[in-house]
């Protein structure tokens, strides 16, 4: 089980109306907002709830300080790609690996891309922040919903699904970031995204080899 953010951390209430979403949705649109602009250093809850338009006992009451806002943003952001990733597994069941690959590499490619200025903020923004219990809750249910995905390909039976299932997923969304801390250009990044799906491809191309190769000696000996 991942371990549960610090009570530093923890917002001191999630809102239950939708006036109160409304707020928070504020709230977190400002913090990215000034996460993305010169300064960023030097945000503070009051620069964040003005930016807002709400007091800052307002925002005090659903975060009891800078570092539980920015743990909640970057919550509320791996939830949300968590959801993407899971319903792209979801839809892919029954389809071929490679299908399934694609699918999975343009669905965290998009996602990190819709707007990379928030992506390298909010990979910046956690630098001073212990977020090990947000990345084990984003992986387990990321290789739930993966590995269940994988399991029902229509052309491949893994012989060690859990080994290729994180290969996979570690090598796409290891190069997504590096991508994005190297600040690659567009046209850079669209190339990076080719190159990505061929080397996986050519994975499971080889995985698939070793799987007959195996199939036949196995065979032979009978």
């Amino acid at each position: 089980m991942p371990s549960p953010a610090r009570p530093s951390l923890t917002p001191r209430k999630q809102p239950r109306q939708a006036r109160a979403e409304a707020t928070v949705d504020a709230i977190f649109e400002a913090t990215i907002q000034l996460l993305t602009r010169p300064g960023a250093e030097n945000l503070t809850t009051t620069r964040v709830a003005e930016r807002a338009g709400v007091s800052i006992g307002t925002l005090y009451q659903y975060f009891p300080n800078k570092q539980a806002l920015i743990y909640a943003l970057n919550e509320r952001y791996l939830v949300a790609l968590t959801e993407k990733i899971e319903a792209t597994c979801r839809a892919q069941e029954g389809e071929s690996a490679k299908n399934m690959l694609k699918a999975l590499i343009d669905t965290y490619w998009q996602a990190k891309t819709e707007r990379p200025e928030v992506t390298r903020a909010l990979y910046r923004s956690v630098a001073d922040l212990d977020n090990t219990a947000l990345i084990e809750t984003f992986a387990q249910r990321v290789d739930a919903a993966t590995t269940a995905m994988f399991s029902s390909a229509s052309d491949v039976d893994f012989a060690n699904l859990a080994e290729v299932n994180l290969t996979l997923v570690t090598v796409i969304f290891g190069t997504v970031r590096n991508a994005f801390e190297r600040g690659l250009d567009t046209d850079e990044a669209d190339r990076l995204h080719g190159q990505l799906l061929l080397m996986c491809e050519a994975y499971l191309v080889c995985i698939g080899e070793r799987i007959n190769h195996a199939g036949g000696q196995s065979g032979g000996q009978d």
